[in-house]
């Protein structure tokens, strides 16, 4: 199961690369605007601070651009870049076209189990269902996880849960199913706290000043 930074701020990846267990990074058009960068930058510096796969969403306004984008960025490290596309029908398409060329392609902004189970199958490497959207919007997130997983049962296609809000969102997708979850820096350090374990400490620590 395994953790991505949800980021393209440059510190955050190189501090989340520090902690030594986060798998990658995920990146989106809001994230680069967030940190000032231009996307196809930010990529490239994020694949020299990293050594997991990295994965950069097209924004090109046609299906023509968005492929010649995705080749572009695909290039810059092909055994780590995955493509992320919009899930629309024209998109899965593309997905298809690309996928059969041997380009990674993650289809993001999934909000039901019919986009999760097209991205099976057009061969999506992931799908990124957005569980807080879904639960604000239309639903229940963490079951729509739980439905996407029993659609991609046996096809390589892996469920990476973003769009998460809080340490307990995070583990209720990992229960229902989803392989991978990409969070914010401030949501991954907030996975090792408890103040249970803070009083723990304290405790062991009065008790060793009496042995």
């Amino acid at each position: 199961m395994p953790l991505f930074l949800d980021s393209a701020n440059l510190q955050d990846v190189r501090q989340a690369a520090e902690l030594g267990f986060i798998a990658g990074v995920t990146t989106n058009p809001t994230l680069v605007a967030r940190a000032g960068l231009d996307g196809k930058q930010a990529v490239r510096e994020i694949l020299e601070i990293i050594d997991g796969p990295v994965f950069y969403q097209v924004t090109a306004a046609d299906v023509e651009g968005r492929s010649a984008e995705a080749r572009e960025v695909f290039d810059f490290a092909p055994e780590r870049m995955h493509i992320k596309i919009p899930s629309t029908l024209e998109n899965f398409a593309l997905a298809k076209h690309l996928t059969d060329e041997g380009i990674n392609c993650a289809m993001t902004a999934v909000y039901t189990s019919a986009q999760a189970y097209l991205a099976g199958q057009v061969g999506a490497t992931y799908i990124a269902p957005y569980v807080h959207r879904i639960t604000t919007s239309i639903g229940d997130g963490v079951g729509t996880i739980r439905d996407c997983a029993a659609v991609l049962k046996g096809t390589p296609t892996r469920i990476v849960a973003a769009s998460l809000k809080s340490v307990d969102e995070v583990m209720a997708v990992l229960i229902a199913g989803a392989h991978d979850v990409t969070i914010p820096l401030d949501l991954i350090l907030q996975l090792a706290e408890h103040e249970l374990s803070q009083q723990a400490i304290r405790d062991f620590s009065a008790a060793a000043k009496f042995s």
